[in-house]
């Protein structure tokens, strides 16, 4: 039996990444999901399992809700400089191939398809979002605040625009992609973790 196949490696899905990904302070199962983009390579699924109890309750429930799937062959996080990488990692998530990455604050940190200025424009406007979505919070709203799609359009088929938060280790980033949003997608996974790995890689320099 090939060694592959009966013991593959884990890798999230990009709706696993999507959840894994979404908030500042991961709950238990998103923190453990994290754990599956790790510096180097891919974890087989002994290996994960044998990190912490949990993971063996949790695995089937990621397989079934398709956060996480096995692949026979290793994957390698990406090792590259972030500036050359983000513009190539963040094209192929949008349709019109129009994309933008910003901090949490605003700052335009790679563009693609954008000009400069349209660029740091719609970076303020997803933070000025989240500032938004963070008043009405206050004021009861029970909306995320994690997306958001801009139709130009009356018939709201295909968006303008589209905002989406992730935090990578507590650092918030904006997605921006203009016309159709690709995010079931290996890039948005590509992304994730090539940020989180330039994170872990800057911090045991």
């Amino acid at each position: 039996m090939n060694p592959s196949a009966a013991d593959p490696h884990l890798m999230l899905t990009p709706a696993g990444a999507m959840l894994a990904f979404a908030d500042k302070v991961p709950d238990e199962n998103a923190a453990m999901l994290q754990t599956l983009l790790p510096r180097g390579v891919s974890l087989r699924r002994s290996e994960w399992l044998s990190h912490l109890p949990q993971h063996a309750s949790l695995l089937p429930r990621a397989l079934h809700e398709g956060w996480v799937h096995e692949v026979e062959r290793e994957l390698h996080a990406p090792d590259v400089r972030l500036d050359n990488y983000l513009p190539h990692a963040i094209a192929g998530l949008s349709g019109s191939r129009m994309a933008a990455l910003a901090s949490d604050d605003g700052f335009c940190l790679a563009r693609v398809g954008y000009s400069q200025d349209d660029a740091e424009t719609l970076c303020v406007a997803a933070a000025d979002f989240f500032d938004f979505v963070a008043r009405q919070k206050q004021r009861g709203f029970r909306g995320t605040g994690r997306a958001v799609s801009f139709h130009e359009s009356i018939d709201m088929l295909l968006p303008a625009t589209t905002f989406m938060l992730f935090w990578v280790d507590g650092v918030g980033y904006w997605l921006i992609l203009g016309g159709e949003p690709l995010l079931n997608n290996r890039a948005l996974v590509e992304l994730i973790w090539g940020i989180r790995v330039a994170g872990t890689k800057f911090s045991t320099n």
